[in-house]
């Protein structure tokens, strides 16, 4: 008969599983419950006047943006991989350094440049003489200068997962796509282009989900959705419980979103089977081709991150140098430090989850894996209000006062961007095979040794893969540690915000070059691990 013991340890996975699904899932379903409670008269007045205009600029925006880093990213991901051109080994990780400048960053600084008296007018006025309130270059506060922005700043999640799955693609099905007669051109909208699919889709959900997330673009260019929507039902007319129905709202507009998708392409499969897998090669490119291809893969880089940045680096250094000052210091140092926080206990979670998956095969807790990873999709507006609900529930029960803690801070981050290091530690386990395990356990190792002296070593790159994407997206959230921050803890993003929000667009430019500096020494050894692990 089994000691008391041995029963318990077998039931450490299931434990473990549940006390973490509910930390992570009922800040969630607490919002959800809010559509139960009741409407007040602010609930009335929205549904009557915006909540109209909130869906439609969302879906509007989500449509627009999905169509340009479809665009952006695709076409390069394609012309990187199977074209040879000048400056093409520049581009392949050039075409990364967008990913380091927030919408909000990028939005704060083509209002300096765009705006009327900014920069680019008042260089064409200056120029051709011009009167000086005549303005060449239209405003970019609308609609179309937020799906340009956000294209910008996001492709290149669509342009990684894209460049992945055209590389992984054999070259046999091309040679024998082209003795079918199939164009080039044929062959990339017929063949490769389906073929990638699903790792496209991938990327297109992961920037529709940074889309509806974004609070501080749509709110500086004042263009009314539902996260913005959220701020003010809350701060502005001060009911909560109406924000929180607006946040349940949000979420079930994405999650439906999500199923469409999904039943879209649920009858659609691509099955890959060769004996071999040769590489493609390249096409070289010479004369105008390769000058077309040169241009193409610079408007990217140049839109989305020279010129912000140029702009950014000349307030900064012509009227705010004095930011940096011991106060910038404590801001620097409280967002590396959630980054990293936040990022080890995410990607160790995942290690132990995944493990126990690995160990013992179980669906129950498989959907339960997947269901904590669908935070990513959820507004961190929205989580933060299912944060400090579940705050609340944990003081009236246990006495212990979590609101305005770095802890609140941490754990949001955790909820929302688990799915990152969960994917990426996954997938590490999957290239390890279970021959491997088997060997070890059938020589005397425990379990526990398996973990520690195996797998882990060779989990060692998706550890650290995990580790740089988390931080990357904790150094640029900005709405959850708005809500969540305890009094007098700044973060670099919220120095930004707090500036841009009085429209001090000079003043904000110094922390927002910090943003994209601290944001950008994890993305390049992001670039470093990937192109080693492509030659290995």
């Amino acid at each position: 008969m089994k000691s008391i013991i041995e029963k318990t340890l077998e039931k450490l996975p299931i434990l473990f599983f549940t006390f973490i699904s509910l930390i992570f899932l009922t800040p969630i379903i607490l919002i959800l419950t809010s559509l139960f409670q009741g409407y007040s008269d602010s609930w009335q007045h929205l549904f009557q006047t915006v909540l109209a205009e909130y869906l439609t600029n969302t879906t509007i925006l989500v449509a627009g943006v999905s169509i340009g880093v479809f665009v952006l990213g695709v076409s390069s991901a394609w012309i990187v991989t199977t074209c040879d051109f000048k400056g093409k080994k520049i581009f392949k990780w050039a075409l990364i350094l967008p990913l380091a400048i927030p919408p909000y960053i990028m939005a704060y600084a083509f209002t300096g440049l765009f705006d009327s008296g900014g920069t680019m007018n008042n260089v064409v006025n200056s120029i051709f003489n011009i009167d000086e309130n005549y303005n060449f270059f239209p405003s970019v506060r609308n609609l179309g200068g937020a799906i340009t922005i956000f294209s910008f700043t996001l492709y290149p999640y669509v342009y990684l997962i894209a460049q992945t799955a055209f590389t992984n693609q054999s070259r046999d099905v091309f040679d024998i796509a082209r003795t079918l007669g199939l164009s080039k051109k044929s062959t990339f909208y017929k063949l490769a282009l389906p073929l990638a699919r699903p790792s496209i889709i991938a990327g297109l959900m992961i920037v529709a989900m940074e889309t509806i997330s974004d609070f501080g673009a749509v709110e500086h260019f004042a263009i009314p959705t539902f996260t913005s929507g959220i701020f003010r039902t809350w701060f502005g007319m001060n009911d909560i419980v109406t924000a929180k129905q607006l946040a349940a709202v949000l979420f079930i507009f994405f999650l439906s979103f999500l199923l469409i998708e999904k039943y879209s392409r649920k009858k659609i499969q691509f099955n890959l089977s060769l004996t071999t897998n040769r590489e493609l090669v390249p096409i070289k490119l010479y004369g105008l081709k390769s000058l077309l291809a040169t241009i193409f893969c610079s408007i990217p880089i140049l839109i989305g991150f020279l010129i912000p940045i140029t702009q950014l680096l000349y307030w900064t250094i012509s009227f705010n140098l004095e930011y940096f000052d011991l106060n910038f210091v404590y801001s620097a140092i409280n967002t590396i430090s959630l980054a990293l926080i936040s990022g080890i206990f995410c990607v160790s979670v995942s290690i132990i989850v995944n493990y126990l998956l690995r160990m013992k095969e179980n669906r129950p807790l498989s959907l339960i894996n997947k269901a904590i990873s669908s935070g990513y999709g959820i507004p961190g507006v929205v989580l933060a209000l299912g944060v400090l609900d579940l705050f609340s529930l944990i003081n009236i029960f246990t006495d212990t006062m979590l609101i305005g803690s770095v802890f609140g801070l941490i754990l949001i981050y955790s909820i929302k961007f688990y799915a990152l290091p969960n994917s990426s530690i996954e997938s590490g386990f999957r290239k390890i095979n279970k021959s491997v395990d088997d060997a070890a356990l059938s020589l005397g190792s425990t379990k526990l040794n398996l973990l520690k002296r195996i797998h882990l070593p060779m989990l060692k790159n998706s550890s650290l893969i995990a580790l740089l994407l988390i931080s990357i997206e904790v150094i640029k959230e900005l709405p959850a540690t708005l809500i969540l921050r305890p009094f007098n803890f700044d973060t670099l993003s919220v120095s930004a915000y707090m500036f841009a929000s009085d429209e001090r667009m000079v003043e904000a430019a110094a922390p927002s070059i910090a943003i994209v500096i601290v944001s950008l020494i994890p993305i390049l050894l992001l670039i470093k691990i990937l192109d080693r692990n492509k030659n290995e």
